[in-house]
């Protein structure tokens, strides 16, 4: 008799005595062992995060282990359970890796394939990998959440997800309980509480809670023109600003207006031709539907120009606002100027953050990094198996993503949902406003480079102190080079990329999602350079852009499932580390001379994955 001992490493979640009927198959390369059945005592001493043992033994050796199976029988509880990995070790001495970091539920079967990576050209065993593909098919379907919308996954609430994608129990979605908390926490309590308010000084009692260098600073400077324009730079909606070397027609600013603020001694025009003139233009909000879900509460919401310009001591300052975009005859557009009546010039700089808030929450955030987000992933889900090197890439970026998502659309962004009740876009302006930005979202527009490129603000010495352009370029590049390491170890020329059919179908998934054709997704990928900047691309959005407009848990760069086993991409996977922790260190040198540090691209603050 020969054994071969089976180490099973589970995690996540604490085991029911339920749990039982649990069978192994090991099949090498020569022959198959028979279905074991693990015996109820070592099932017994399943936790949270440990290893158990487990001998077959077989009556001749088997060969190489290239296949692990492993299921449990359906009993009357539900007690499924998780598995991280699987290592067999053959009478030899041979040890065989099985990542794994499923679900194991009712009768199904898990097929597990050792650690190797392998492209679908090279795999000897294409029928468990096509077999693999066909059930996440079944699984992760694409529906149509909304007209217009990116297509989502088909499943209305967490409890209908695949269990490998659902919420653990701690990391639940409460979106209600999430405000009122968060209201709580800050102070806003007391501020809603308040029958009416007197002063601007009544708002200093939402700080009340908010104790530290940078909430002092804020209060003391948050009405303060140059603070304004900083905040397009290195605020949470920080991709607004556009250099501006023609005035858009609407737009009814005169040199004689804005004389005053230009302090060169040069014109409006002369000054646009310099390259000093900037512009925020909120077009996406013209006609959009006010909030109506409250009879008793009238709702507007504005379109504004904001004309900003880099002052000679290259402060970024607000000097033209627009609310309206008035084209019938007789009826003009106002324009406020830093000289008028001081309230009307904070009123108006309101106006401009109040739809700065509105693109922010539902087309930078929402769009721009949760839905696009969500459509890599259930590409990724359908179209790659996982013993493919990019699936393995991938995974960690797409945690929770499919899961935040569907809590969203179950109770944030839905009909009645808070975000209804809360925003003045509520109702039929949520759909309006992504309508008209799924019009505009481009593949380029989603590469870093290209994007500051597109709006003119990629050079430094024009726009000096754009930190989020500044530290993105970083860690753009960074993971762009981590990429680029993985992969030159798995395609070693175009020609490979062209012959991997499961790359090609991934990309044609995404691509299909888009009833915009201008959005010009690749339909193909045909040089290793391509599939580079398409997978940076994914994995930047995920994580570095989506922690510049919100916030996050999980590190970029601290992978806790090992999904990779190669030394090669470990390796790799240490570079990358080491080149974060370089940026790190310069952001952080930054930052300790700034009065107002920008942490938000920090790499120890950067999220793996849109989870939040």
């Amino acid at each position: 008799m020969f054994t071969y001992t089976v180490s099973v490493t589970t995690g996540k979640q604490e085991f029911a005595e339920t749990v039982n009927d649990i069978y192994l198959t090991l099949v090498g390369t020569e022959r198959s062992s028979d279905r074991t059945l693990v015996d109820k005592s070592v099932v017994d001493h399943f936790a949270r995060g440990s290893v158990v043992s487990v001998d077959i033994r077989v009556k001749e050796v088997l060969g190489d282990i290239v296949l692990v199976k492993l299921g449990k029988e359906k009993i009357l509880f539900n007690d499924h359970w998780y598995c991280k990995c699987i290592s067999v070790t053959t009478p030899s001495g041979d040890s065989f890796e099985f990542p794994c970091y499923r679900w194991i539920d009712k009768e199904q079967e898990v097929v597990l394939r050792d650690g190797k990576d392998r492209l679908p050209q090279d795999d000897n065993m294409k029928e468990y990998r096509r077999m693999e593909l066909d059930s996440r098919q079944l699984l992760y379907r694409w529906k149509e959440w909304r007209p217009g919308f990116p297509m989502s996954l088909d499943a209305n609430s967490n409890t209908e997800l695949p269990l490998d994608i659902r919420f653990e129990a701690a990391k639940s979605v409460d979106f209600s309980l999430n405000y009122i908390t968060a209201i709580r926490n800050l102070g806003l309590n007391k501020f809603l509480q308040l029958s009416s308010w007197k002063d601007i000084a009544d708002f200093e009692k939402i700080f009340v809670k908010i104790k530290n260098s940078e909430s002092e600073y804020v209060m003391q400077n948050w009405n303060k023109d140059y603070f304004f324009g900083y905040q397009f730079l290195n605020g949470s909606n920080p991709v607004m600003i556009s250099k501006c070397m023609n005035l858009p027609d609407k737009f009814a600013v005169t040199q004689e207006m804005v004389e005053g603020s230009l302090d060169r001694g040069l014109t409006l025009q002369e000054e646009l031709k310099a390259g000093n003139i900037y512009i925020a233009d909120y077009a996406i909000m013209e006609g959009v539907q006010a909030n109506a879900t409250d009879p008793d509460t009238k709702q507007y919401l504005a379109a504004p120009f904001c004309l900003l310009y880099k002052n000679s001591q290259n402060e970024i300052l607000p000097i033209a606002i627009q609310l309206s975009r008035q084209t019938t005859v007789g009826v003009g557009n106002t324009v406020f100027l830093p000289s008028d009546n001081q309230y009307d010039w904070m009123l108006a700089k309101m106006w401009v953050k109040y739809a700065d808030f509105n693109v922010h929450q539902l087309v930078t955030h929402l769009l721009r990094t949760h839905l696009i987000s969500e459509v890599f992933a259930i590409a990724m889900y359908r179209q790659l198996a996982a013993v493919h090197p990019v699936f393995k890439l991938l995974i960690p970026h797409v945690r929770f993503t499919i899961a935040i998502n569907t809590a969203a659309r179950e109770k944030l962004i839905c009909k009645s949902g808070l975000f209804e009740k809360a925003n003045g876009t509520g109702g039929n302006g949520i759909v309006e406003v992504i309508q008209k930005a799924m019009k505009t979202l481009t593949y380029k527009s989603l590469c870093f480079p290209e994007a500051m490129k597109a709006r003119g603000v990629d050079k430094k010495k024009d726009l000096p102190n754009y930190y989020y352009r500044d530290d993105g370029m970083m860690v753009w590049e960074a993971v762009k080079s981590f990429v680029s390491d993985v992969v030159k170890i798995y395609y070693s020329s175009d020609e490979i990329v062209q012959k991997d059919e499961e790359i090609q179908a991934f990309v044609q998934d995404v691509l299909s999602l888009y009833v915009c054709k201008h959005a010009s997704f690749p339909n193909s990928l045909k040089t290793r350079e391509q599939l580079v900047e398409y997978l940076t691309v994914v994995i930047f959005t995920a994580s570095a852009q989506h922690a510049a407009v919100n916030f996050g848990q999980l590190f970029l760069g601290v992978y806790p499932d090992k999904h990779f086993t190669e030394q090669s991409v470990i390796e790799a996977t240490k570079t990358f580390r080491k080149k974060l922790f370089e940026v790190t260190n310069i952001i952080k040198s930054r930052n300790e001379k700034l009065k107002l540090p920008y942490w938000y691209l920090s790499p120890d603050r950067i999220p793996n994955s849109v989870a939040i």
